[in-house]
């Protein structure tokens, strides 16, 4: 033939496959066979095969059609085998009865409307018909197109399927996992951070798939085209999180995809060395990201809960595929959970500290009681209500977190405070070292700011404010703010440095780096609580020249703060916290709220993407030297009068303050340390 012949032939078949290709993914709504998606994508369907192992009992007739090189029977039949498999048996379930039942939640997601972190946006339509798997929401945030790309859409609709049974739900879904998995290819296998191809967002989809898979496997709905994408894509997904996974929190997340993998599709050729890689990757990341005291290093009560859910994903996963783990690992999972029911809140809510949200951890405390069987979580959770009270408490030192719980009791009402003495963390951090929190009667006084968000318009404005000390109760010296502290503890907290007994609560700590200080400068604080009764901030200020300090209270939104004289008073209907000082200081009081100029000030967000103004009370006074404030926080039930309390210094020396407090027909003396607690002294007449 001629060469110039040859040529042109060449070019011409090249452009009718090229052609038919391009026809094709235009038209891939149309793909749901497996006939289509051979026709369409034959290196996909041949590459299923490639992964799996040929020889499990049950395969032979998938392995008898590969020999031939039947690709469609092939696939037909691995479809065939999936049905009947003992695969998944948790994840199955029953078909509902078709109905035209509708849930607004899900039509809204139906319009392709998503609600990701507290934002809503519609995710538009790309001329080829897919969705813009990269859309960055209305607030231009990648952290949303990261998340849009978790598939929790799926879950939610799926959720409205079996509730309603109303086919367009799942017809849906087989749409939605068929545009994303097509526009998705070819995976790049390499580490991204890129909307689609992210560790977090590639573990959260093999979780959400899995559930969909097996729970939809009868279903006529979820077409066969369908079903053998995600068997094309999950090993995809397991090879990223072998190999490009990160490390903390994000670890956790993604070494259980990868056992999730394995426990589900143990099909797969390279699931007996992903177990491996899984279970001794998860145990030494156990060893290096949990305390002793099961809190997570992040010592941020929303990550913690991340890890402690993968964690317990992954045990169940290893149960399911038949993978013994260590008592070790089992141990401290039980220890994760007893952390967040003795920092419990009264309402049921978790700490806000570091990137948390203000979430409740009252269901989960309840669940894991009677799975663990420790009915005493289950007394923290419901205000005593069920199970068995705690032989100790109702205060808590977590000594390696370094973090200070004290109630006065365990009902609904108690009071409720957070201390933080312990370590920057490992991650998510926030520069608050001795932050107090306060919460009486079931309500939110003295506050964290919250986190904001991560990225976008939202975290342009307020993300410095919400890492910074003045969005968190401290002390700034000459308006500088604290630098990051040690990420990690080395040793728990001294055992000098707190004391809890029946009548009181007592920790104490100290922090001395700030950015562009001039000089040296160290603010050490003492918390003192006498249960049922008030709390007493010392804040010792150690200086060599004249210092500007302004001690900072950030008060919840809904709790309406007046001043009276040099005191500060909020409150609800259920009751009133009094921030008063003690002392001859002189104080400029800035009552500040919602401010953006000349610098944020004045705001809280309790949950990502959410924010509102809430008052910031600063009190300014000027120092010649090494000085000492000293706060009452008096606690107060119910609306009614202001009852009169009565509170000075009576002396000071280098190892502490002495103080005296008349309120209700009582009068206590206490002698309060600057660090060691062998010299507190309580007297109550």
């Amino acid at each position: 033939m001629n060469p110039k012949k040859t040529k042109n032939y060449f070019l011409l078949i090249l452009f009718l496959l090229s052609f038919q290709i391009s026809f094709a993914q235009q038209n891939w709504k149309e793909i749901t066979s497996v006939k289509d998606l051979y026709h369409s994508y034959p290196g996909t369907v041949k590459g299923i095969f490639d992964h799996i192992n040929l020889d499990l009992e049950g395969l032979e007739k998938v392995k008898a059609a590969t020999t031939k090189g039947d690709w469609v029977l092939a696939a037909n039949e691995l479809l065939a085998y999936y049905k009947v498999s003992d695969n998944g048996m948790g994840l199955r379930r029953t078909l509902p009865e078709i109905s035209s039942q509708t849930v607004a939640e899900a039509d809204t997601i139906l319009k392709n409307v998503f609600t990701i972190q507290n934002v809503k946006g519609k995710v538009p339509l790309l001329d080829n018909g897919h969705r813009d798997w990269y859309y960055k929401g209305p607030n231009n945030d990648k952290e949303w197109a990261w998340l849009s790309n978790r598939h929790s859409q799926l879950s939610n609709v799926m959720g409205a399927y079996f509730k309603t049974g109303n086919p367009k739900y799942a017809e849906y879904m087989d749409l939605f996992l068929r545009d994303f998995i097509l526009a998705s290819m070819p995976y790049p296998a390499e580490k991204r951070s890129e909307s689609i191809w992210r560790g977090l967002e590639v573990a959260a989809r093999v979780k959400t798939w899995s559930r969909v898979f097996y729970g939809m496997l009868d279903s006529e709905y979820i077409s066969p085209a369908t079903r053998l994408l995600i068997l094309s894509s999950l090993p995809d997904h397991a090879h990223y999180n072998r190999n490009f996974h990160g490390g903390n929190n994000w670890l956790t997340m993604e070494i259980s995809s990868l056992a999730t993998v394995v426990a589900y599709f143990p099909e797969y050729k390279a699931s007996e060395e992903w177990m491996d890689y899984a279970v001794d990757t998860m145990v030494e990341s156990m060893r290096g990201q949990v305390y002793p005291d099961g809190v997570q290093t992040e010592l941020s009560s929303h990550y913690h809960n991340v890890s402690m859910v993968s964690f317990e994903l992954f045990k169940t996963l290893c149960d399911e595929a038949g993978r013994e783990l260590p008592e070790y690992f089992n141990q401290t999972i039980e220890d994760m959970y007893w952390y967040i029911a003795r920092a419990i809140r009264p309402d049921g809510h978790r700490i806000l500290n570091n990137d948390g949200d203000r979430g409740s951890d009252r269901a989960i405390i309840l669940s894991a009681s009677e799975k663990y069987n420790h009915p005493e979580w289950a007394y923290l959770a419901s205000n005593g209500s069920q199970g068995v009270k705690p032989e100790e408490g109702p205060s808590y030192l977590i000594p390696w977190a370094g973090q200070l719980i004290s109630r006065s009791g365990y009902d609904s009402m108690a009071h409720w405070s957070f201390f933080d003495i312990g370590p920057w963390g490992s991650g998510h951090q926030h520069n608050d070292k001795l932050h107090l929190s306060v919460t009486a009667y079931g309500k939110d006084f003295l506050v964290d700011a919250g986190r904001y968000a991560y990225t976008g318009e939202v975290a342009n404005k307020f993300r410095p404010y919400a890492l910074s000390s003045k969005g968190h109760n401290l002390v700034l010296i000459d308006g500088k703010v604290q630098k990051p502290g040690p990420k990690l503890a080395e040793t728990a907290v001294e055992s000098q440095a707190v004391k809890i007994t029946g009548d009181y609560d007592f920790a104490s700590s100290s922090f001395g780096e700030y950015f562009d200080l001039e000089g040296q400068a160290n603010h050490n604080r003492s918390l003192f609580y006498v249960r049922g009764e008030f709390w007493v901030v010392v804040d010792r200020i150690s200086t060599d020249q004249p210092r500007s300090i302004s001690t900072l209270w950030h008060w919840h939104p809904d709790a309406e703060v007046k001043r009276i004289g040099q005191s500060l008073v909020g409150g609800y209907d259920e009751g009133s916290l009094e921030v008063m000082p003690l002392g001859n200081a002189k104080f400029d009081i800035q009552m500040i709220k919602g401010q953006e100029e000349p610098e944020i000030q004045g705001w809280y967000s309790s949950e990502y993407n959410l924010y509102e103004p809430n008052v910031a009370s600063i009190y300014t006074s000027e120092i010649a030297d090494s000085s000492t404030f000293v706060w009452l926080l008096i606690p107060t039930p119910g609306n009614g009068d202001r009852v009169m309390t009565r509170a000075k210094i009576v002396g000071e020396n280098e190892k502490g303050i002495t103080i005296e407090v008349n309120r209700k027909g009582a009068k206590w003396e206490l002698t309060i340390p600057f660090t060691d607690s062998k010299t507190i002294k309580f007297q109550k007449r």
